[in-house]
């Protein structure tokens, strides 16, 4: 027993003996690290006075740099920024705006030019764009495994490379990198903001791995193996719990949606910093369709509208679709045309679109859908002003920029109960409803069936309602807010 007691106090006289000199080599460690990270800074303040000239009033600009490896995709996150730079350079007399991309096929005036034709935005003053080299460490396919963790270290080292080319006064992160915060606060001594159109993960998406719920996101494999769901768990709470740290280095955070709000609320704690920037969308172009009363009740429209991504779920537009003709042929009934319209935006897109054909004749409706893909917009604005009901099934959307437009278009809205339409599209305006939400096949087929035994009065009040409220949507509303929210980076 004596022994025993001897035995522990020696091996607890031991662990004091290592723990002491860890404790110091830990502390100098840190020191050292502390030492280094402030060399890097006062290194890169450095660096930025020798890249930065001044301009024609002898004075030097302020640089406000966009990062958006992608500017040149043309989608509405590039509507955002190009509406954003548009604002500032409005608002503010000497700033120079810098985007950092990694569109090296493109020059920055064919960028510029992409950006009045596809948007009608037209800057008023120029635009300087640092190429970045190493976009590639930010593509999902280099990460087959981890993609979630691949890429945001990826955009570290991307994020490394912008700010080593170019430092600027103030870093907008406007594409979702989160990650390259830390980098251009801490690093680079800026003034950091974000404009967050999507999570890299939510909380809808740890309940999902939790459930065991297969989804787009989640494969059967993992589901179905206890082992593999615990371990996805545990790498999403990592992750999770590292988005947030990044995420709340920002001093200005503006998110596209209300749904987004309480995620990145959630998250990245921050509610401080935290306003909801409704995202620019080009709703004058679809209000000028005219808005008249149906003329034929003989033939209705169904119209969808967005890319063929899995996660927009065409497959429950034509299950729903297929079962609303079921019932609707028991009687004499107009006939209906479900027209998926969307982009394809490579082979599996199109392999996807196959699928889809081949499920429309498994429930024998191929007559009654047609696929119209990567169609011009004035075949668009077409097909929009003759639909009846504007779909969309995506479940969580973050905010859905198609359904405002099938909404300023004079459609009546069909939407998902989640996400952006729940919260903040397809909501009560002036106490009258603009539109109706649906979960599933029967929800959706038995909501398109009340919207049809509706008369085309009725039909043409919700449409003028669902206009009026979409106004909330356009361009001068987002530069009002995107104005308000930035105001902090440039005091």
């Amino acid at each position: 027993m004596v022994a025993g007691g001897l035995c522990l106090c020696g091996l607890i006289r031991l662990l004091c003996s290592l723990l002491i000199p860890a404790l110091f080599l830990s502390g100098i460690l840190c020191v050292c690290l502390v030492i280094l990270l402030w060399g890097i800074r006062l290194w890169i303040q450095q660096r930025k006075k020798q890249l930065t000239s001044a301009g024609k009033d002898g004075k030097r600009p302020l640089l406000v740099a966009f990062f958006h490896p992608y500017c040149n995709a043309g989608g509405g996150g590039e509507r955002v920024l190009w509406c954003a730079i548009r604002t500032l350079q409005k608002k503010y007399r000497n700033v120079m705006c810098v985007v950092y991309t990694g569109d090296r096929d493109a020059t920055g005036e064919e960028i510029v030019e992409g950006a009045f034709r596809r948007f009608n935005i037209k800057l008023t003053h120029p635009v300087k764009f640092v190429f970045l080299e190493k976009r590639y460490l930010v593509k999902a396919s280099l990460y087959p495994h981890f993609t979630l963790l691949g890429q945001s270290l990826g955009s570290v080292f991307l994020g490394w490379e912008a700010l080593l080319k170019c430092v600027p006064d103030i870093y907008i992160d406007s594409m979702g990198y989160a990650f390259t915060l830390p980098l251009f606060k801490y690093l680079g001594g800026c003034r950091v903001g974000c404009y967050v159109h999507y999570p890299t993960i939510s909380t809808d998406m740890l309940s999902v791995v939790r459930n065991q719920d297969t989804r787009f996101n989640n494969a059967a494999f993992i589901t179905n193996n206890p082992l593999l769901s615990k371990f996805k768990l545990v790498y999403y709470y990592f992750f999770a719990f590292m988005y947030g740290l990044v995420g709340s280095c920002s001093d200005v955070i503006m998110v596209n949606s209300s749904w987004t709000l309480n995620h990145i609320l959630s998250l990245w704690r921050a509610g401080a910093c935290t306003s909801v920037v409704y995202p620019p969308c080009d709703v004058q172009t679809f209000l000028d369709i005219p808005l008249e009363e149906e003329k034929s009740t003989s033939e209705y429209s169904i119209v969808s509208v967005s890319q063929f991504r899995p996660e927009k779920d065409h497959p429950l537009q034509i299950r729903a679709f297929a079962k609303l003709l079921k019932e609707m042929r028991l009687g004499q009934q107009p006939s209906l045309k479900l027209i998926l319209i969307g982009g394809c935006r490579n082979q599996q897109d199109e392999e996807r679109v196959n699928n889809l054909k081949r499920l429309c004749e498994e429930l024998g409706v191929s007559k009654d859908v047609t696929f119209r893909i990567n169609i011009p917009f004035e075949e668009l604005k077409r097909h929009l002003s003759e639909a009846t009901i504007g779909l969309h099934t995506m479940w969580n959307e973050h905010f859905g920029i198609g359904v405002v437009e099938c909404m300023a278009a004079g459609t009546v809205i069909l939407a998902h109960n989640s996400g952006g339409p729940k919260l903040d599209i397809v909501v009560p305006y002036e106490g009258q409803i603009t539109g109706f939400l649906a979960e599933n096949e029967d929800n959706y087929a038995e909501t398109m069936a009340y919207i049809l035994s509706l008369s085309p009065e009725k039909r043409l009040e919700i449409r003028e309602n669902a206009r009026r409220s979409v106004h909330r949507f356009s361009d001068q509303h987002f530069e009002e807010t995107f104005l308000l929210s930035v105001e902090p980076l440039f005091k």
